[in-house]
């Protein structure tokens, strides 16, 4: 006989990893134990199949366990006489990880669906494949006083599924039936309590609040034009696209295209909303145009709760499910903050009791050159780590001020947190310190130096320097590198293309159309697109055609052309004031973005003279992109010995040729998207010449364009290069990149040329 001690670390807690333990013990007639502790599993094997045991503990795994670290050590056999699930020990280091909250899997819905079960049309229905995890979760390790069903005492009948090593529910933290978990509650805004789940209302043109695993949905049918617009007025939500929740994928398939690939994002245990192609104009399917006004593309996502499919079992079967906040605001998590948040925007509210201790939003994915891309990273994902090469010391990075995620790096594993929002928001600020805290405590890190972004005016920034600890800035574009390098496990100096909206530069300027070359630890700038005045600066960033002004009056003489004509959403005085800012140098601020070149021109196109939500000029340029366009539109490269320059007068000299020719709107935005990679493909034929290089990074928001990025890869792969991608291209893996930077950073002020070696102890 052969006695072992095993500890495995991962997603080993909440996933059903405990039973498997014991059902695999049993069939090899192993004894000893097993318990959950807060740096993960422990095991105490004893018998003649030992090495069996242990191989088949790896390869064997429940579907949503995930073992990132493992330890076998043979030790001596004590004389065990069965295998037992001990109580957990908190007395660890805290290094297990918690899994996402997860889609409701078919067994359980199976029995919701039923009737005359004891769970048949119970809307918090749970097993240890699915349900709310990391939402509820207050400290590790992962058991039910330690979650927000503690104060939920199991009847005996759930007790003994929780204590049954063969069933299902065996060591489910969330279990809950009727008798013994949470209720919800429907309410009018009287604060009368109603019979069902809102159903009827919904049908009959309401607005309901609905809690969710994670916080509040506002819901209607997204079947009713008024119900919809109704709700766009109440939010403020001008155009903004609402995310709709079908009753199942037959459902989905009458409205969108629906690839393979998009469909298992769909169905998984995730349960994103997912970004697809409409088959036709709203309208022309029975849709309200208000759903996504402008754009043939709808946010979709499936049931993903017990409430969910209850609610969409019986109601119509496609609702808006869009979070709750009045535009701008996180979105609502708590009971009494929806009661009081919500009042005048929601008709009804239906809640529950059981709290929500780490507010998460819905995750959103676009596949782009068959790759999930993620515009918001949040539920079902989050706070599940990226896997890093080499070691890194314990860090915290806050990323942007914009779409806010944090990241905290420790070892291998990179912990990015869920979206956040604008931090300009002062309830999202405040969300974002609260979020951190309890992040640090569940990952138990103990940071040893915080990462930032150089813009001196973000409130990350101002944040980071509150902290007492050592600071490390690391410049917008370059963090955006990183994050893609790191994130594919490459080390060699690449090119980067990064096109976003904004970044602070280092010369103080505005960046957001760069090439660079670089790795992780550093870089140059190689080239970039000319600096064009913004007339106003921040603010001409929500008036795209401000924007166009201030770069035709920098572009053309007065005597050249008479540029008013082709922005009508100006007035004459407007126009006469951004010339004389641009001539006189007053209020301006120099920009080389591509998320600016975007606007400018989908105002002079017509699409968009001022935007009410963050890059909708660029997206509906996008949207209305045709396919099979081949135009061009001219423009200048002019390359130094210092860095090359993309210089844009006869773009846009073409392009009001085309408006003087009437040209489609669909044809000017097409030809505007093959310029852009011509652009590209001309900079980095120079650039791969001068560097000796043919790989290159394509980052920043502006490759979540879908149109763009699977024009430009072809190309690229046709000249030779190797592209790298992101998952994480936006804002939203800014802190990624922030925190691999800083790690290089101090592993070369430790004296050790060799990046991730973990001698950053050394420095104190």
């Amino acid at each position: 006989m052969e006695a072992a001690y095993l500890k495995l670390s991962g997603i080993v807690q909440g996933v059903g990893f405990r039973p498997f333990v014991f059902r695999l013990a049993q069939a090899l007639q192993i004894k000893g134990w097993v318990c959950n502790t807060g740096d993960g599993v422990h095991i105490h094997a004893e018998g003649n199949n030992i090495a069996q045991f242990y191989q088949r503990l790896q390869i064997e795994l429940p579907p949503l366990a995930r073992v990132y670290s493992k330890n076998f050590t043979l030790v001596d056999p004590q004389g065990f006489r069965d295998f037992r699930i001990i109580e957990s020990d908190a007395g660890c280091s805290k290094e297990a990880l918690i899994s996402p909250d997860l889609a409701t899997c078919p067994n359980c819905l199976q029995e919701v669906s039923a009737k005359g079960n004891r769970r048949g049309q119970y809307p918090f229905t749970n097993c240890t494949n699915c349900g709310p995890r990391y939402s509820i979760i207050l400290d590790l390790p992962y058991d039910r006083p330690n979650t927000t069903m503690a104060g939920f005492t199991m009847c005996l009948e759930c007790m003994g599924e929780y204590l049954n090593p063969r069933d299902r529910r065996f060591h489910a933290q969330p279990i809950a039936c009727p008798v013994c978990g949470p209720q919800a509650a429907l309410q009018d805004e009287q604060g009368r309590l109603l019979r069902g789940l809102g159903v009827e209302q919904l049908k009959q043109g309401f607005i309901l609040a609905v809690k969710g695993l994670g916080g509040f949905h506002l819901a209607c049918s997204a079947l009713d034009r008024r119900a919809v617009e109704s709700l766009r007025r109440r939010k403020n939500r001008l155009s903004k696209p609402f995310a709709v929740m079908a009753r199942n994928l037959d459902v989905v398939r009458n409205y969108c295209e629906v690839s393979e690939l998009e469909e298992q994002l769909l169905t998984g245990v995730s349960a994103p909303i997912v970004v697809l192609r409409a088959k036709a104009p709203l309208p022309a399917l029975g849709l309200p145009d208000a759903l996504a006004p402008g754009l043939n593309t709808l946010g979709v996502m499936l049931p993903y709760t017990p409430l969910h499919h209850l609610i969409l079992q019986e109601g119509p079967n496609l609702l808006v499910m869009t979070s709750a906040n009045h535009s701008g605001d996180p979105m609502v998590f708590q009971n009494e903050d929806a009661l009081r948040k919500l009042r005048g925007i929601a008709d009804y509210w239906l809640t529950h009791n059981r709290d929500v201790y780490h507010p998460v939003d819905d995750s959103v994915l676009r596949v782009i050159y068959n790759q999930p891309v993620f515009l918001r990273r949040a539920r079902g994902y989050v706070p599940l780590p990226q896997e890093l090469d080499g070691v890194h010391p314990p860090l915290i990075a806050l990323g942007g001020d914009l779409k806010n995620t944090f990241c905290l790096l420790q070892n291998n594993q990179a912990f990015i947190s869920q979206h956040g929002g604008d931090l300009t928001n002062y309830e999202s600020y405040k969300q974002f310190v609260q979020s951190l805290d309890s992040f640090r405590k569940l990952v138990s890190l103990e940071p040893y130096a915080v990462a930032y972004d150089l813009h001196p005016e973000y409130q990350s920034t101002h944040f980071a320097k509150t902290m007492g600890l050592p600071e490390l800035t690391v410049q917008h574009h370059h963090a955006h590198l990183a994050a893609c390098l790191a994130e594919n496990q490459v080390r060699q100096k690449v090119l980067g293309v990064i096109c976003d909206g904004t970044g602070f530069g280092l010369d103080g300027k505005i960046w957001g159309f760069e090439f660079l070359w670089g790795d992780r630890a550093g870089f140059e700038r190689a080239g970039h697109l000319e600096y064009l005045p913004l007339a106003g600066g921040d603010f001409a960033s929500r008036f795209p055609a401000r924007v166009a002004a201030g770069y035709l009056a920098a572009l053309f003489s007065p005597e050249e052309l008479d540029w008013g004509v082709y922005l009508p959403d100006l007035s004459q005085s407007e126009i006469e004031v951004i010339k004389q800012q641009v001539a006189r140098g007053f209020n301006l601020f120099e920009t080389s973005s591509c998320g600016r070149l975007f606007d400018a021109v989908a105002a002079l196109a017509g699409f968009r003279g001022r935007i009410d939500y963050e890059g909708q000029a660029a997206i509906e340029l996008e949207d209305k992109a045709v396919e099979g366009e081949d135009g061009v539109y001219p423009f200048e490269l002019e390359l130094s010995q210092k860095e090359l320059l993309l210089k844009v007068k006869k773009l846009f000299k073409a392009l009001l040729a085309d408006l003087d020719q009437e040209i489609s709107q669909n044809r000017i935005a097409a030809r505007f998207h093959n310029t852009l990679v011509s652009m590209i493909m001309a900079a980095l034929e120079r650039l791969g010449c001068k560097y000796s290089s043919k790989q290159v990074v394509l980052a920043g928001g502006v490759f979540q364009n879908k149109y763009l990025v699977e024009m430009l890869i072809p190309r690229l792969a046709a000249e030779g290069f190797t592209v790298y991608l992101s998952s994480l291209p936006g804002d939203g893996g800014l802190c990624l990149g922030q925190a691999v930077v800083a790690s290089e950073v101090i592993a070369n002020v430790s004296g050790d040329s060799r990046p991730g070696s973990g001698n950053w102890r050394t420095l104190g």
